[in-house]
């Protein structure tokens, strides 16, 4: 039933029955009778599929209806393969919660954010404990701070009954510009060797050419002894 109603949602050949369709394709559209429209469906050997049946007239291609279909469903499957599912992981904490405790957490908060999933982070005040509720806090706002490298923060602590919470998303765009940075240091550097290369090149060339041309790129003092070398081979 599912499949049916899928290849149901668009009218194919005799299932049109206006009396004129409007025929779009590569080269503009054409308002003509729906028969001429079937026929030169048929004499292509392909389907007349109706795509806008709101238009006035409706809107139609020549295509191969089946074919239509199996790239619609490609095309669905490709759009679901990309959308991610985030997911919101929860982490607890006490109001005195220790040095280990808190660590062993935050290398779990450091994962959830590098899978991409959100994190929600909260204290759990139990009896009377809920008079350090400042003290909660400080403890979330540390949880924040020390993961700013791999997420952001989506909602500041706020206190909701006997819990308080804050809410931290994965910091895609961060990375993002990190790698980008890193890329244009690597770019710049081998722009720096390049130009070193060629200047070593340079060099060279001058040294092994008559008259030791003077180079722009040769330092004034390093041109000076290698004019004096030259006239002390002359003089000899």
């Amino acid at each position: 039933m599912k499949n049916d109603k899928k290849n149901n949602q668009y009218r194919v050949n005799e299932q049109i029955r206006v009396r004129e369709v409007r025929v779009v394709g590569d080269d503009g559209s054409t308002v003509m009778p729906t028969r001429q429209a079937l026929e030169i469906a048929r004499q292509k050997g392909v389907d007349l599929v109706e795509i806008s049946p709101n238009a006035q007239p409706p809107v139609c291609r020549f295509i191969d209806y089946s074919k239509f279909l199996y790239q619609q469903k490609k095309r669905a499957k490709e759009m679901k393969a990309k959308q991610v599912r985030v997911e919101v992981k929860e982490i607890r904490f006490g109001p005195q919660t220790g040095e280990n405790d808190y660590a062993f957490k935050l290398k779990h908060a450091k994962e959830f954010l590098l899978e991409g999933n959100k994190v929600r982070a909260y204290v759990f005040f139990r009896g009377r404990s809920i008079l350090f509720k400042e003290q909660g806090e400080v403890l979330l706002l540390r949880f924040a701070r020390d993961l700013e490298e791999y997420g952001k923060v989506e909602q500041m602590p706020a206190l909701e009954g006997k819990k308080m919470a804050i809410i931290m998303a994965p910091k895609k765009a961060g990375v993002a510009k990190k790698s980008q940075q890193k890329m244009d240091r690597e770019r710049r550097e081998a722009e720096a060797k390049e130009a070193a290369k060629q200047s070593e090149e340079s060099v060279s060339d001058s040294v092994a050419g008559d008259g030791l041309l003077a180079n722009a790129r040769i330092s004034p003092e390093v041109l000076k002894k290698l004019t004096e070398a030259q006239d002390s081979e002359n003089n000899e």
